[in-house]
């Protein structure tokens, strides 16, 4: 039997997708307290989030490029058209959508980010790699932002993230690379 033919159990695929978002979580935490460790808490967190920007321009320009190859503007609703935006099984426990006054909320519970931070007792600096929800939309159509209402790095019961449009201020703090973590913190 070829690789290709090799299936492995529902259970089995969400285990190695959750070991792969831990090891990711303890990555993102490693270079972030790697960068607070050497420059200090401020300019370690300030350039956390400049990292966090520039992987946010890195999603979105697979983004883009699956919307454009299909002629389709680079509204929100095209934004998957580059393929999946994060792994449908084995990232959280539960992930929901439900219409809460005339926008789409979309509820995040165990999310397996989180649980690592949580474990490490590094939800704070975790919580900066939670900035790319906004960053990878702002990279992708500066005209929006995906923020959180709820995080469970925070403290939340849930992820609740939300797409909203952006303001002059937000759109110019993002381009010029100024600090822009206000929009999700």
């Amino acid at each position: 039997m070829s690789q290709e033919q090799v299936q492995i159990p529902r259970k089995q695929a969400e285990a190695e997708v959750a070991l792969a978002v831990e090891r990711v979580a303890l990555l993102h935490l490693a270079y972030a307290e790697m960068l607070v460790d050497e420059f200090g808490d401020d300019r370690g967190r300030e350039l956390t989030v400049k990292a966090i920007r520039r992987y946010g321009e890195k999603i979105a320009a697979k983004a883009r490029q699956g919307a454009q190859a299909q002629g389709l503007p680079l509204e929100p609703e095209h934004y998957g058209a580059g393929g999946p935006n994060w792994p449908s099984i084995g990232a959280a426990d539960a992930v929901e959508q439900a219409d809460v006054e005339g926008e789409t909320r979309t509820s995040i519970r165990g999310c397996g980010l989180a649980k690592a931070w949580r474990e490490q007792g590094g939800e704070s600096l975790g919580r900066l790699y939670c900035l790319v929800d906004a960053a990878k939309m702002m990279a992708y159509n500066p005209a929006y932002k995906v923020i959180h209402l709820q995080a469970e790095p925070d403290g939340d019961p849930c992820c609740e993230l939300v797409l909203r449009e952006t303001t002059q201020r937000e759109r110019e703090d993002f381009a010029q690379d100024l600090d822009w973590s206000y929009l999700d913190l």
